[in-house]
């Protein structure tokens, strides 16, 4: 059995897979960038000692990801577990996005995310136990003049998931979801951030420990909770000049 790990070639994901093999798991990896999961698939396994298969997939067209599904039902029939670590955003994403832009944008932060995620239910369902974990962003608090179709796709695919932990209340599918403030990967390289960066690497560890938990939904850092119960919560005229500052 192997644990599956969706955009794995760098940041959080490429940390699960190291955290993941470091405790002796299988892995499937999957990424856009073929050539550096090649790399970590080498590394974990002249490492670790375990087996690694990797797929390049681009969730960004939804079509991509049922030819994947069509063609490897049988591995996804054997796997544990599944993480989506996986994001994609681009410069200058506003409220006038090509209609390929917020496609590009909502497919891979959403939409190809719950189709694969439907598909594993089938089979997690017919066993009655597996997990899937989920990791949502910070942006998805309010609306935004910067990464607009971003912060949506990632308010969809929170509900999708407080969705997924409600449907699996009464049985032993684990549900776990954690919004992200900024983490310290190569997309806050450079940037005036008004808050520390969380780490990927603790972050991974925490997650590992929180997989026999179900229904978990946490904020990291924790502190994020914090500021996206006021953004949530204060009214709107209020909010709005607040979220500027985060943009």
């Amino acid at each position: 059995m192997s644990n599956l790990i969706v955009g794995a070639s760098s940041g959080l994901g490429k940390e699960l897979a190291y955290e993941f093999a470091k405790n002796s798991k299988n892995l499937i990896l999957i990424s856009r960038k073929l050539d550096d999961l090649e790399f970590i698939k080498s590394d974990l396994e002249k490492n670790f000692k375990i087996k690694v298969n990797v797929f390049e997939v681009d969730f960004s067209k939804k079509e991509n990801v049922s030819n994947f599904i069509s063609k490897n039902f049988e591995i996804l029939s054997n796997i544990d577990g599944a993480l989506f670590p996986i994001g994609m955003m681009i410069e200058n994403d506003n409220v006038k996005n090509s209609s390929e832009d917020f496609s590009n944008i909502f497919n891979a932060n959403f939409l190809s995310i719950a189709l694969l995620i439907s598909k594993i239910l089938d089979v997690f369902e017919k066993r009655n136990k597996g997990f899937i974990v989920g990791f949502g962003s910070i942006s998805a608090s309010m609306g935004r003049k910067i990464n607009t179709a971003y912060s949506s796709a990632k308010k969809s695919l929170e509900n999708f998931f407080e969705s997924l932990i409600i449907s699996n209340l009464n049985n032993k599918i684990k549900i776990q979801f954690y919004t992200l403030g900024y983490l310290d990967t190569k997309l806050t390289h450079g940037k005036k951030l008004l808050l520390p960066k969380g780490s990927p690497k603790i972050l991974s560890s925490i997650v590992y420990k929180n997989l026999n938990q179900k229904g978990v939904k946490k904020f990291f850092p924790f502190w994020w909770i914090f500021i996206n119960f006021v953004i949530k919560n204060l009214p709107f005229f209020i909010s709005k000049n607040i979220i500027k500052y985060f943009n």
